[in-house]
């Protein structure tokens, strides 16, 4: 059984942490989703990620394409996943699952922490997975580093 990690990004912005936490996520030996809520935003974050460090390469790809199974990092609003995840990460308050977070070896929920509806979205998303029995750690970097505040 998984357990989901909440990252509350309050000084760095969502196209800097994604992609370390990325390249964990594929030093692990996992496939990741990374869920959002919209096809224009997921087109934003291809982007990004594409533009990254010149010294490293996130291999990922954008749903709806011909390889989509094949792809280390998929990067999707719909659900499920074609390329069989171990790890998920649900950005900008997409939905995640209890089940979802116990069938995987990893699950991330990575929000905006000055914007308060996406804290709000986060709160919620901690209570209904941790109420189902989840584990979750809440991790804040607003000492200027990673530091777990909470689990449950």
């Amino acid at each position: 059984m998984g357990a989901v990690l909440f990252y509350h990004l309050t000084r760095r912005p969502l196209e800097a942490t994604l992609p370390l936490l990325l390249e964990k996520s594929l030093g692990a030996g996992w496939r990741v989703e990374v869920r959002g809520r919209a096809r224009d935003r997921m087109d934003w974050l291809d982007q990004k990620l594409w533009q990254g460090a010149d010294d490293g390469f996130l291999p990922h790809g954008l749903a709806g394409g011909p390889h989509d199974a094949r792809q280390p990092i998929l990067l999707t609003w719909q659900m499920p996943a074609l390329n069989d995840p171990q790890c998920l990460m649900a950005i900008d308050g997409a939905e995640i699952s209890a089940d979802e977070v116990q069938a995987m070896e990893r699950a991330c929920v990575l929000f905006e922490g000055h914007d308060p509806q996406a804290v709000q979205i986060a709160r919620g998303q901690w209570k209904t997975l941790t109420a189902a029995g989840c584990k979750a750690q809440y991790w804040s970097e607003d000492s200027g580093r990673w530091e777990k505040q909470a689990e449950a």
